[in-house]
């Protein structure tokens, strides 16, 4: 039996069809790939410490579930952190699971030097920080990279008990 189908009908699917492809997650032939690599310097205790603790567990867990923690990290080139400062990463992380170590990261990575100099790159995820290698979102950016989505692979790249060093690699599709 044949299908019929309207003109309004056909034309309704392929304007449905045409939009769909539009907002695919298929690069645009004119989009960058940009990848960039820094240290993300957390430093958790001492004179010069750059997290601050909002809240406490809200129950004693090794998963510290409730933690609110708002943070102003440095962003290096290298691991030492002497090396050139190229960022600052601001935002929060929030222990958001019962049962093992697992943070709601919400952060601006702003770059304040070389060639991406006053653009931001906004990073939404989670971050398991015991986990040899994490990956989150990029949802957003500005400056350099308008229009950016991609994602950020963490990997600690040592810890003491006053300072946690994290390698960034970032891998963005943008305009």
């Amino acid at each position: 039996m044949p299908i019929s189908i309207s003109k309004r009908h056909l034309l309704l699917l392929l304007l449905v069809l045409l939009l769909s492809k539009s907002n695919s997650a298929n690069p645009n032939p004119s989009d960058k790939l940009t990848h960039i690599r820094f240290y993300f310097h957390d430093i958790i205790r001492g004179r010069n410490r750059t997290d601050v603790r909002v809240t406490k567990p809200a129950v004693a867990s090794p998963a510290a579930f409730g933690m609110i923690t708002v943070m102003d990290d440095p962003l290096t080139e290298a691991p030492d952190p002497k090396s050139r400062l190229v960022g600052r990463a601001q935002g929060f992380y929030a222990a958001a699971d019962q049962n093992e170590l697992s943070l709601l990261m919400a952060m601006n990575l702003a770059f304040t030097a070389g060639e991406y100099n006053g653009s931001v790159l906004s990073v939404l995820g989670r971050n398991q920080p015991f986990y040899p290698v994490r990956e989150m979102p990029v949802i957003g950016g500005s400056g350099a990279f308008r229009f950016a989505r991609g994602y950020a692979e963490a990997r600690t790249h040592s810890f003491s008990r006053d300072v946690a060093v994290v390698e960034y690699n970032v891998y963005l599709m943008h305009i």
